[in-house]
């Protein structure tokens, strides 16, 4: 019963926060990519500033946001595997 509620709410977190998520996982490997591999500051400036939502003007909550997104999935996945539950011994 209690997995089936952890699955509900693990399911309204990823669908309200799977596309900040990306976004932010998207923009942070073209920063290193930007930056490491092709040696171009300028751009790695400008994915730094979509990176961290300061050219949409959510830079104050958005990465706060995804943050607790996060920990919330992280919660909910592990609690959902059953690694954390006891397990009976039979008699």
């Amino acid at each position: 019963m209690m997995k089936n509620t952890f699955r509900k709410y693990h399911r309204q977190i990823a669908t309200l926060f799977c596309l900040p998520i990306f976004f932010t996982a998207l923009t942070g490997i073209s920063i290193t990519i930007a930056e490491k591999w092709l040696h171009q500051p300028e751009l790695a400036a400008i994915f730094t500033s979509i990176h961290t939502f300061k050219i949409f003007k959510f830079d104050a909550i958005l990465p706060a946001l995804n943050g607790l997104a996060l920990i919330g999935l992280v919660t909910t996945g592990l609690s959902m595997t059953g690694l954390f539950t006891q397990h009976r011994q039979p008699r």
